[in-house]
């Protein structure tokens, strides 16, 4: 316990900067002056490690790439690790002593650990340059920690995850910007289709449409126009994890097959279209979100609306028990 107190106000003793000459003096410990190389190396780590940091809050807000960021954030704590590892073997005096415990309050013991403490930095010439570079490390690191939790507000514009591209009037297109026409969709095929003009990558852009009997629909109450001829679409994006929708189960031998469903192949939530996307199976907590559709006089498909639901993963409304 003693050392550990006494590494701790050698640590002090440096960030205060405080420096006494002894020349003339007894010295409890051995005059030790700190390499200028180990100077230089732990000042060059520290100011690095504070680029590193600062480099993760840009790269938070222009270009957050997971690997970039945990790169940035990583090279930060090596750095800072490597610095606080220098200056412990090679800027401060070592000094090992085994003593027995004492009383707990002594007054002479206690200003011996303050005179070592004084004269532990005695030997380190860029005191202040080292103050400063822990400084902008410990500050930029903070920043870095911080400036996450940051996106967990409203002030930062998460308003945005809750639209979407679809109105009514907007086409749907297929990957390669042609709308997709209402005879193009057979019953027991899926298709793929995204909002025209919006970014494909959007979270709420993609949607799969399919095509059922129109007898056989049972969806909720305000849903009747949404499936014109029987044509249905919903959010590719499962709201479960936020996987892609992308197996389609339709009965080929319809009395003894279990009805057409939509199922996400990561974890297997299922959905039954013919009932306007409602959960059947899975971890999924809601129902898959339905886009009311439209057939405009070229033949194409349009959306009549906006989803049901806000599409995307739902974490926290599962962990609510409720819809977003």
């Amino acid at each position: 316990m003693k050392a550990l107190v006494r590494w701790f106000g050698f640590a002090v003793l440096i960030l205060l900067g405080r420096r006494r000459a002894r020349e003339d003096e007894e010295r409890l410990l051995p005059r030790h002056d700190a390499p200028d190389r180990a100077e230089r190396l732990v000042l060059v780590a520290l100011l690095v490690a504070a680029a590193a940091a600062t480099a993760f809050v840009v790269l938070y807000f222009v270009d957050p790439s997971t690997q970039l960021l945990g790169l940035a954030l990583g090279l930060a704590f090596i750095l800072l690790a490597g610095a606080a590892a220098l200056a412990a073997k090679r800027l401060v005096p070592p000094q090992e002593e085994e003593e027995e415990l004492g009383p707990l309050v002594n007054v002479a013991e206690r200003d011996e650990v303050a005179e070592l403490f004084e004269e532990a930095g005695d030997g380190i010439s860029r005191k202040r340059l080292l103050v400063l570079g822990a400084g902008a490390a410990g500050a930029a690191l903070t920043g870095a920690l911080v400036v996450p939790a940051a996106s967990l507000g409203p002030f930062l514009g998460t308003d945005e995850l809750r639209r979407t591209p679809w109105r009514r009037g907007v086409r749907l297109v297929d990957d390669t910007g042609r709308p997709v026409a209402a005879d193009a969709v057979v019953e027991g095929m899926i298709l793929s289709a995204f909002a025209e003009d919006a970014p494909k990558e959007s979270l709420a852009a993609p949607v799969v449409v399919i095509r059922l009997p129109a007898g056989k629909l049972a969806l909720p109450p305000g849903r009747s126009t949404w499936a014109p001829n029987g044509i249905l679409a919903f959010s590719k994006i499962c709201p479960h994890a936020g996987c892609a929708i992308s197996m389609y189960r339709y009965p080929i031998y319809a009395p003894g097959a279990p009805g057409p469903a939509l199922v996400c192949p990561c974890h297997y939530s299922t959905f039954d279209p013919l009932r306007g996307g409602e959960l059947i199976f899975g971890p999924a907590g809601r129902a898959l979100p339905q886009l009311p559709l439209d057939v405009d006089d070229e033949g194409n498909l349009r959306a009549a609306g906006d989803f049901s639901e806000v599409p995307g993963p739902s974490w926290w409304s599962v962990r609510l028990g409720r819809p977003l």
